[in-house]
């Protein structure tokens, strides 16, 4: 069974939209078929059972479909009470119950809410229900434009519906529920009230009279779809009788309209059977001859009530109709007793005058205007159906001459007594007046009016008829025929000319008394004064809808309208009249303005405001204020004034040239201001339709002058001082301005403020009641729009002067602030339903002062509306979220400004207008809200309603789009976050994962027909991916609902739904079994089904209007104003949408262009080339057409990118911190870095597209790296070997391939920029960086063979396997880069040397990589020949670090300064000699000298250099590290070729260039040496190093001594050999890398050393004498004694070093033994906090501990290596020494001392140490041998 509910939505999405789908239809269908045993049986429910009421008591009741229910005694009085109330089976109230709290949540409400509540819901079903029923008979009774089998399906079921009884149960239930009973209108001991589906408390009663409307409503459309049987005539006709007499006395609008119905089904019923029949076959109800004869006696029985006895009369002309219309179809037998009958009843009618009883009871009361659009236009239909049948029947044109003739004497009281003959021509007038097109082919209403327009001697039937004519002129056609009519061939005495001639003989007669000085001007007889006005009356009518073309020549002299107006013995109505009718003249033709302009400065009454000239002269002028506040005010009427005012109205709307602001017209505003609208509500009004009418010309004339004004500088210097304001007097009319006198007075709070406050501070509810029961309903409706309209414009104008005003006047919101009525009243016509336009006048009022006013929540809470505002809110949002139409514009939907509304004010400080409309906690803080949507009806109830299901996404495209991007925004807020998420991750809801299938992965709607839902579309999925995205970015995944909604979204995202959650018996997939990865395969992740909905070629927006106009000089025009790039508030024509697109505004583009046409050629507004002015005409919507489409165009690109960034998000947010709890992480990262690769070098996609893919193919990248080098397997397992470490997997080498193959191709794409670029070079230096070696290099083999050897027999194997494929993988990557080296090359080239510095780095990083995995030298003959290597030395010997500090970030031009060295060094360590023969070639020294030349300036004293802050510049630090560093390694690798020389010489080229640049840079170079060891830094003992590298290998070739190196390399060697291991190691310590800066500068000066004593026969002391090693060294030699103590230290830092990676060796076959705090120990000594987080479990910090141990260990054997080399140079050193040296007592007391620590060495064990110490301990034997002979001699 499918619910009232969902069968109403199915119902209106597909019969009320666009053209239902299939799937819709079928849909349709559906819910059809299965609710037909609920439309059979409407509104029966099972009876009360006394079996039922005692399951009820007994606690316990089991419902259809569900479980046992427990209730507790509250819920049994309230089930049973519901019973009572309602007349409802007990058990389908305990069900009530539980729908009531399934929806509402009924927890902590008390039993009369729950019981108002639970009634809402059941009358909520009922109301659904047959608002469905009245939904499918209108569509098919309404031509809707179904499909006509669609049409016809739904017909078939219909007519199976009322043949099966549905009429007479409609009929039946407009009886019953009018009773005063429980199944009624309610029992005496009823609930009177119920809360409806918004929580609002409604009156039962009135429920229950709406119900009855919508089935008497149903009533009317099932007999248009089957024709109504007798009993059904007179079931209706008794029903009829009844209601009538209900409404008797005062009745409401609701019976009046019930009663409209029942009468409205009889004529129906009765004439559409009537006009059915035919010869051939009989009508339905002519076949039952008793049924005409018991009909016609019940219908011709008078009673005594004259309401029944009026209603009785309408029956009986309809009867009579029937019975005429049979006539002609029925045998000759039953004409006669036809006949008679016909004449009775129509014998009643007239002699009745049922025709004035139509148009007074029916047809003029506001029940009969306000009732359903639909249903008045069917009445109507049957109406005119009556009359034309009516008037074509013998019989009845002989009654109506009959009754003509007897109208045509004068009669005494025709004034009291409405005459039947003029009753029927007003009928016919009400008839067509709404319904003009019923005219077209209607030869018998025009034949009426030819017999009706002839001997007319009364004024009566003559204003009569022409009023008839006025009606039938409503249409073009009708225009035309009433003409010609009259043209005077038609009728003898009514012709055009007659109103023409009687306008100029009163004219003539008023101008001859005035000649002849009569004291009193001859009156207009009233008689003719009403006729004239009948004739204005026609005249307007035929103007106003006639032919644009014909009208033309119709009047071609208006003047006479005019000659009258100033006489004051013209009636004011007659007045009136002319001016309305001069109205419609100003659209005829342009330059008929100008005529009526001048025409009533010549003839009309005169505007006198200011001075009271006349009084103070003694004379009375008689102007447009006398004849205001003298003549109608006495009447109490005002048409004159009224007219007057309209006219100006139209002629000033009209105008164009807005140049004098309005000036011209201050006089025409003064009297407004002062005369009309200042005593506006103090006037009596004999007709409220006046008052109204008066009032709407006001407001016209002041929202017009707002409107086409605008505010300028020079208006802020206005007021300059209070002195000039006293009065308002005090300023001279010639200089007031229409807009700012406005402004003062909204500004000031006066008399045009107080009115129109007076207009809107009776409420909405008031003027809902007056708009329903009152005829001028809707000119009150009108006015209250207009002055929220007016106040809108207010508050848009007053900000820009109030501030230059101050304190006279102050900002509009200040003013109304001082009534908090004031802002209630205007905001809560949010209520008022009647008019959109009204609602969304009051949202934008809240929206405005939403932003200026603090207090405004504050304020509405101290009111009693608070609640009901938010009520009324979410009222307005839902009904439009049922509306089927699609509404173009945004501002025109008034859910889409509440949508906006709620979103700008999110950020806002609390409590602010968000937080108040979605019921968040006031009383306490934001934050700490709980919120219940389903507790509290407010707009969160509804949007989440709306966004659950989604509904007619064709007309609310916008409500789905915008209340994701408010979810969105509340969940990003730091206030809203908390609450929202947390209701979103509730169960209840499971938001966020639940619409990835709605709409995610759905199809995108096309382009060509449906492009703005595409659009909308985008931006949903990009609302619904940015919210996935933050949810898995900020939610607390510790609490167990966000961890299984994150789980949720990943599971979805990338995986088939939970099933692959994180298992911990799994391995990553790359271990899984085949099938395994062959159904992944089959069915693809959502994430890449949505990455492929984005991947289509964006709409060209580059098409410019002048490539399609160019050969035309409106396309200049275009382009001169498209080419302004402001906004139209200030003067441009682009605007800012919703969505913050700048888009071209088509209205002010329009206008912009017709005024460049008219100022071009002024001529062309005139009508005298037809011809240029169509031409025009087409090519300005030509222009039009491609505005919209380029709007359209850009829309549908910025939202293809904004869905693209919300997948970005997503996928990156997720591979980044979400992606732990799924198994196949490598094989997810890959499809990702597959799938972006793929779209980003799709020729459809765009370059902002492939930034953002670039983005997350690089985040991919560096997370498949971080899975190979941080992530194990090992971490699935319980224990954790050295054999994880180097066994982690990476993707195959096929994979690898196709990355490196696709991240080329995306390179070389052809739309491309720098910044894609830089991000593409990122991409593929992480690619290199995945694809390097997985051991560290630093880590030495012989550490990693002693950890495997216990792990796996064939360790040796393993690595030897590793390597292969490593280097496997290297040669491919080669072999891909190799092919398309040249077109790469050059774009990388052309960056390095070109681009911005950030660009030129990255090419130069690229280019580094390129050249390291360049194994055959091929890059480096490329970029040879190229010119690459000479113009890099080039740029570098010309970059100077002070001009760079000039530019706007000078470390840019550091940095790349800084790669072209590393670049350089590259070329020369990979390419050995060969490289740095190359750049030795192209004059390297000379670059870097000149570049460090220019780059270290060092004036004044030497100063050391340090990066501790304050001790140095940070420009020193950074042209240290970025210049000097580079530089010095640069010259370090390229002294390379020295010791590839093949002599030794000082005459050697190379050397004498190295030489050079020392001595170029000995300032430097001192420097450097004589660095103070003790403070030096990692970048220090670098440059320390590189510098005694240099200097070793080239300086001892050079022979002078004048520049002091030697001294200094010998000081150094004094200063740093003395210190003892503590203090190496403390330096060690201090640095970054692991090995030690300071045993590797050691290693450095005792190589130089060891050559002096070599090479140059250098001998050493053995001691100076002074055993304080610490001393200064001056001049001094190193002595061997200096020599021994460094040794000792050698040796203590080997032994310690030896120990440390023994332990660790052992700690690392043991880290499965370890406890956790001993581990953590481990990882706290070794790693950073930051890279190891302790809620990290026992394994992957094991992995951590042990990784880190790796590393640490790799570290020490390093050392060791580097101590052994250092302690062989020492010992060959004293190898040399003892061999040449004599024996004395220092040598003899230097020996006793060395043999303590020879002998420690040759005690070192290889098993610790892990190196082949066999020739080392020989050399320590050797040396131990010398010294003890040296001692025993």
């Amino acid at each position: 069974m499918v619910s009232a509910k969902q069968l109403l939505s199915t119902i209106e999405s597909t019969l009320l939209g666009s053209t239902p789908s299939p799937s819709q239809r079928i849909e349709l269908i559906h819910a059809i078929r299965h609710s037909l045993p609920s439309l059979r049986s409407l509104l029966s429910f099972p009876p009360l059972k006394a079996s039922d009421r005692a399951q009820v008591e007994s606690k316990e009741v089991r419902l259809p479909d569900s479980g046992l229910i427990p209730l507790d005694d509250q819920d049994v009085q309230i089930a049973l009470k519901l019973s009572d109330d309602l007349h409802l089976n007990e058990i389908d109230c305990v069900r009530l119950l539980v729908s009531a709290n399934q929806e509402w949540g009924l927890q902590g409400r008390g039993p009369l809410d729950i019981l108002r509540l639970t009634s809402g819901l059941w009358y909520t079903e009922r109301r659904d229900l047959i608002t469905a029923l009245y939904t499918l008979l209108r569509a098919i009774v309404l031509d809707q434009g179904l499909e006509a089998d669609l049409q016809a399906d739904i017909l078939k079921y219909v007519e199976d519906l009322i043949n099966s009884g549905l009429r007479q149960r409609l009929i039946s239930l407009i009886k019953e529920l009018n009773r005063e009973e429980p199944a009624g209108l309610g029992g005496p001991n009823s609930e009177r009230y119920i809360l409806d589906s918004r929580g609002a408390l409604v009156e039962r009663r009135a429920v229950v009279c709406r119900e009855r409307l919508i089935l008497s409503h149903c009533l009317v459309l099932s007999l248009l779809v089957v024709r109504a049987s007798p009993k059904d005539v007179k079931d209706i006709f008794t029903t009829l009788k009844d209601s009538a007499g209900d409404i008797s006395g005062s009745a409401g609008i609701v019976k009046n309209q019930i009663t409209f119905s029942l009468l409205f089904s009889l004529i129906i019923s009765l004439i559409s059977d009537a006009l059915s029949a035919s010869p051939d076959e009989m009508s339905i109800l002519s076949r039952d001859a008793s049924f005409r004869r018991d009909f016609h006696e019940t219908v011709m029985a008078i009673g005594n009530d004259q309401i029944i006895e009026g209603c009785m009369h309408c029956v009986r002309l309809a009867w009579a109709v029937h019975l005429m219309i049979l006539q002609d179809v029925t045998d000759a037998s039953e004409i006669n007793n036809d006949v008679r009958n016909i004449n009775s009843c129509l014998e009643v009618v007239f002699s009745n005058n049922v025709f004035q009883f139509l148009i007074d009871k029916a047809l003029r009361t506001p029940a009969y205007q306000n009732d359903d659009e639909d249903m008045i236009y069917i009445y109507n239909a049957y109406l005119h159906k009556l009359v034309t049948s009516f008037l074509s029947h013998p019989l009845a044109r002989d009654k109506v001459k009959e009754t003509k003739e007897k109208a045509t004497p004068s009669q005494q009281n025709a004034e009291s007594v409405p005459q039947t003959f003029v009753s029927l021509m007003e009928f016919v007038s009400e008839i067509y007046e709404k319904e003009p097109e019923l005219l077209s082919g209607n030869d018998v209403i025009w034949t009426f009016v030819t017999f009706s327009g002839e001997d007319h001697n009364n004024f009566q039937t003559l204003v009569a008829f022409l009023k008839m004519l006025s009606t039938l002129a409503s249409s073009e056609e009708g225009a035309s025929k009433v003409y010609e009519l009259l043209q005077g061939r038609t009728f003898r005495s009514i012709s055009w000319s007659t109103l023409f001639d009687c306008l100029s003989i009163y004219e003539e007669k008023f101008k001859q008394a005035l000649q002849n000085a009569g004291p009193i001007l001859p009156e207009i007889q009233e008689g003719d004064a009403k006729a004239l006005v009948a004739y204005l009356c026609v005249l307007r009518k035929v103007v106003e809808n006639g032919n644009p073309i014909e009208r033309k020549t119709w009047f071609p002299d208006i003047e006479p309208l005019f000659k009258l107006l100033s006489y004051e013995n013209v009636p004011p109505y007659l007045k009136g009249a002319l001016r309305t009718s001069i109205s419609t003249f100003i659209d005829v033709s342009p330059n008929l303005k100008d005529t009526i302009w001048g025409f009533l400065e010549q003839y009309d009454l005169p505007v006198v405001v200011g001075s009271q000239v006349g009084q103070m002269m003694g004379t009375q002028v008689y102007d447009m204020r006398f004849e205001l506040n003298e003549v109608e005010a006495r009447s109490e009427h005002y048409p004159s004034t009224i007219s007057f005012l309209n006219l100006l109205n139209a002629l000033i709307a009209d105008e164009r040239d807005t140049t004098d602001r309005g000036r011209r017209f201050i006089g025409i505003f003064r009297f407004i201001y002062d005369h009309v609208f200042g005593p506006f509500s103090q006037r009596a009004y004999a007709d409220p339709s006046e008052k109204w009418q008066l009032g709407v010309a006001c407001l016209q004339h002041f929202k017009m002058i707002l409107s086409m004004y605008d505010i300028k500088d020079e208006d802020i210097d206005i007021v300059v001082n209070q002195s000039q304001l006293i009065a308002s007097q005090s300023t001279p009319l010639q200089t007031q301005l229409p807009v700012i006198e406005l402004l003062k007075d909204f500004m000031s709070g006066k008399t045009v403020f107080r009115n129109i406050m007076g207009i809107l501070l009776p409420g909405v509810d008031a003027i809902i009641a007056d708009r329903t029961n009152h005829t001028y309903g809707l000119l009150l409706e009108k006015a209250v729009l207009l002055s929220l309209e007016i106040i809108l414009l207010v508050l848009e104008k007053d900000l820009s002067v109030s501030e230059f005003w101050r304190p006279i006047y102050q900002p509009f919101d200040v003013i109304l602030s001082q009534d908090h009525n004031q802002i209630v009243a205007l905001l809560e016509y949010i209520r008022y339903d009647f008019h959109p336009q009204i609602q969304q006048c009051s949202i934008k009022i809240m929206t405005i002062l939403s932003c200026r006013m603090v207090g405004l929540v504050p304020l509405l809470l101290k009111s009693n509306s608070a609640g009901l505002l938010v009520e009324d809110y979410a009222s307005c949002l839902e009904i439009s979220s049922e509306g089927s139409q699609v509404i173009e514009t945004s501002s025109d939907d008034s859910g889409v400004l509440i949508m906006q509304l709620l979103i700008n004010n999110i950020s806002r400080p609390a409590p602010n207008i968000t937080h108040f409309l979605l019921r968040f906690d006031l009383d306490s803080p934001i934050e700490r809200t709980v919120l219940q949507p389903k507790f509290n009806y407010s707009c969160l109830k509804v949007i989440l309603d709306i966004l659950e299901t989604l509904p007619k996404p064709d007309a609310n495209y916008l409500l789905h789009e915008f209340g994701f991007q408010l979810l969105y925004e509340l969940c990003s807020d730091p206030l809203t976050s908390g609450p929202t998420i947390d209701l979103l991750s509730t169960k209840k809801y499971q938001f966020f994962v639940k619409h990835l299938d709605n709409i995610g992965v759905a199809p995108l709607p096309k382009r060509n027909n449906t492009q703005p839902l595409r659009i909308s579309s985008l931006h949903q999925r990009a609302w619904l991916l940015k919210l996935l995205a933050l949810e898995l970015h900020i939610s607390n995944v510790t609490l167990s609902s966000h961890r299984e909604v994150c789980h949720s979204i990943i599971g979805h995202l990338f995986g088939q739904g939970e099933a692959e959650y994180y298992n911990d018996n799994n391995l990553l997939l790359l271990q899984s079994s085949p099938e395994d990865a062959a159904n992944r395969a089959i069915s693809r992740s959502k994430v890449l089904e949505l990455l492929e909905i984005i991947q289509f070629r964006s709409p060209d927006t580059t098409v410019k209007h002048s490539e399609i106009l160019s050969h035309t000089k409106i396309g200049r025009m275009a382009d001169d104003i498209l080419a302004n790039p402001t906004t139209n508030e200030k003067g441009g024509v682009y605007y800012y949408s919703e969505r913050d697109d700048r888009l071209i505004d088509l209205n002010s583009f329009r206008d912009a262009l017709w005024q460049k046409c008219n100022f071009d050629n002024p001529q062309l507004s005139s009508f005298g080339s037809e011809v240029e002015l169509n031409e025009v005409k087409n090519t300005v919507q030509q222009l039009l057409r491609w505005a919209y489409k380029h709007n359209k165009n850009l829309e549908e690109q910025a939202a293809q990118l904004h869905m693209l960034a919300g997948w970005s998000q997503v996928v990156e947010i997720s591979a980044s911190r979400r992606l732990s709890s799924m198994e196949n992480r490598s094989e997810i990262l890959f499809q990702l870095l597959d799938a972006s690769l793929n779209a980003s070098s799709s020729p459809d996609c765009s370059l902002k597209m492939a930034l953002m893919l670039t983005r997350v193919s690089i985040t991919c990248m560096a997370k498949l790296r971080d899975e190979r080098f941080i992530s194990s397997s090992a971490l699935n397992s319980d224990t954790v070997t050295c054999l994880d470490v180097i066994m982690t997997k990476r993707l195959s080498n096929g994979a690898c391939h196709s990355i490196l193959y696709k991240i080329m191709m995306a390179i070389l794409r052809n739309d491309t920029s720098e910044a894609l670029r830089r991000r593409q070079y990122t991409l593929l230096l992480s690619y290199f960086q995945y694809c390097q070696h997985v051991l560290d290099p630093d880590v030495p083999t012989t550490v990693l063979q002693s950890l495997l050897v216990d792990e796996e027999e064939n360790g040796d194997l393993d690595l030897e396997k590793i390597d292969h494929d490593q280097a496997e993988l290297a040669r491919a990557n080669l072999s891909i880069i190799r092919k398309e080296a040249q077109s790469v090359l050059d774009l990388v080239i052309k960056d390095a040397t070109q681009a911005s510095e950030s660009g030129k780095i990255m090419a130069l990083f690229v280019l580094d990589a390129l050249i390291c995995i360049d194994h055959e030298k091929f890059f480096l003959s490329q970029l040879q020949s190229r010119g690459f290597l000479r113009s890099c030395l080039m740029s570098i010997s010309n970059v100077s670090y002070q001009d760079s500090m000039h530019s706007i970030d000078p470390l840019q031009r550091l940095c790349a300064l800084e790669a072209q060295l590393a670049l350089l060094l590259r070329i020369s360590h990979k390419y050995g000699k060969s490289g740095a023969q190359i750049l030795f070639s192209m004059g390297a020294f000379e670059h870097i000298s000149s570049c460090m030349t220019q780059n270290m300036q060092v004036k004044g004293n030497i100063r050391r250099f340090d990066t501790s802050f304050g001790k140095d510049s940070f420009a020193d630090v950074h042209r240290q590290r970025m210049v000097v560093s580079p530089s010095l390694r640069l010259v370090f690798s390229l002294t390379s070729l020295v010791e590839t020389s093949e002599f030794f010489e000082v005459k050697n080229k190379i050397v004498r260039e190295v030489v050079d640049f020392v001595k170029g840079h000995q300032l430097l170079f001192d420097q450097v040496l004589r660095q103070d060891i003790a403070d030096a830094d990692e970048l220090a003992m670098e440059q320390m190093n590189i510098v005694v590298g240099i200097l070793s290998k080239v300086w001892p070739y050079e022979e002078g001594a004048e520049y002091g190196f030697v001294q200094g390399l010998f000081g150094l060697m004094h200063t740093l050999f003395s210190r003892d291991s503590t203090f190496l190691s403390s330096a060690q310590s201090k640095q970054k890398k692991p090995e030690s800066s300071a045993f590797r500068l050691c290693f450095s000066l005792s190589s130089y050393l060891y050559f002096l004593v070599k090479n140059k026969s250098l001998r050493l002391q053995v001691s100076n004498n002074s055993t304080d090693y610490s001393a200064p060294a001056g001049q001094q030699q190193p002595t061997l004694s200096l020599l021994g103590f460094l040794l000792n230290s050698v040796t203590t830092a080997l032994e310690n070093a030896a120990e440390e990676k023994s332990l660790l060796l052992n700690k690392i076959q043991d880290i499965n033994e370890l406890p956790r705090q001993e581990v953590d120990e481990i990882i706290k000594m070794c790693v950073s906090e930051d890279q190891a987080a302790s809620s990290d479990n026992i394994q992957k910090r094991r992995y951590i501990a042990m990784v880190e141990m790796c590393r640490v260990a790799g570290n020490r054997d390093r050392l060791i290596t580097l101590l052994l080399l250092l302690a062989e140079n020492l010992l060959n050193v004293f190898l040399i020494h003892f061999q040449n040296s004599q024996t004395g007592e220092d040598l003899d007391s230097f020996c006793s001392k060395l043999l303590p620590i020879l002998e420690r060495l040759e005690l070192l064990r290889e098993d610790k140490v892990g190196h082949n110490l066999k020739v080392f301990q020989r050399l320590a034997t050797s040396i131990k041998e010398l010294a003890i002979q040296k001692l025993a001699v």
